[in-house]
C-alpha cells in the first residue's frame, strides 16, 4: 500500500489517458477511507491572479487531477505561516488556514519556492489504488526531488529514467507513440 509523501508515476499502459498520461502524483493521503493526490507535472493556462484578482504574484496553477476541479488546494513549506497545516512528507504541508494564505498572500510573504496551487485532485476510493498498482499502470516511488523547484515537464520523464532497465526506452519515447 503506497504511503502518502510518496510519488506515483504513470507507467505507458496509461498513454492515452488525459487525466493521467505521463503524471507523477504525490500523495497526501492513503488510508482506509481512499486515496487523495495531486499530478505534480501538469501546469493550467491560469495564474493564482486569475482566480484571486487581488493577489498580484503570478504563481502557477497545476491540474492537481480531475475530481472537485471547481476548488482550490495547495501544498507548500509554510506551516508556521498557515495553521492548520497537515503534515504529508519532511518539510511538506498540505492545505492549512485559507484566511492566513490569502493575508499572507497579499502581503506578498509567500515565495513562489515555498508552495504550489491545484485546481482538482486525483482520487481514489478504498483499494482502487492497489487495484491500479497491481495492473501496473503506477509505480509507487520515493520522493527524491524538491516538488516545488523541479523542472514541471521533466518529472515524468527523469523518474522513468531512475528506473532504469526496460523503461529507458519509455523515456524518451513521445506522449503519442503514433507519432514515432
Amino acid at each position: 500500500m503506497p504511503n502518502k509523501g510518496q510519488l506515483l508515476i504513470a507507467e505507458m499502459a496509461l498513454t492515452g489517458d488525459f487525466s493521467f498520461s505521463r503524471s507523477v502524483i504525490f500523495l497526501t493521503e492513503n488510508n482506509s477511507e481512499g486515496t487523495v493526490g495531486f499530478i505534480l507535472n501538469k501546469k493550467t493556462d491560469l495564474q493564482l491572479s486569475d482566480l484571486l484578482p487581488d493577489i498580484q504574484n503570478d504563481f502557477p496553477i497545476y491540474n492537481g487531477g480531475p475530481v472537485d476541479k471547481d476548488h482550490l488546494y495547495y501544498i507548500h513549506k509554510l506551516p508556521d505561516l498557515l495553521p492548520g497545516s497537515v503534515p504529508i512528507a519532511e518539510g511538506v504541508y498540505w492545505s492549512g488556514n485559507f484566511e492566513s494564505l490569502y493575508a499572507a498572500l497579499k502581503k506578498g510573504e509567500i515565495p513562489s519556492d515555498k508552495i504550489k496551487f491545484f485546481l482538482g485532485y486525483s482520487g481514489w476510493v478504498p483499494y482502487q489504488l492497489e487495484s491500479e498498482i497491481d495492473e501496473n499502470s503506477w509505480i509507487v516511488s520515493e520522493k527524491q526531488f524538491d516538488i516545488f523547484n523541479e523542472k514541471d515537464s521533466s518529472i515524468w520523464q527523469k523518474e522513468i529514467k531512475k528506473l532504469g532497465g526496460d523503461y529507458l526506452i519509455w523515456a524518451n519515447s513521445p506522449e503519442n507513440p503514433s507519432y514515432n
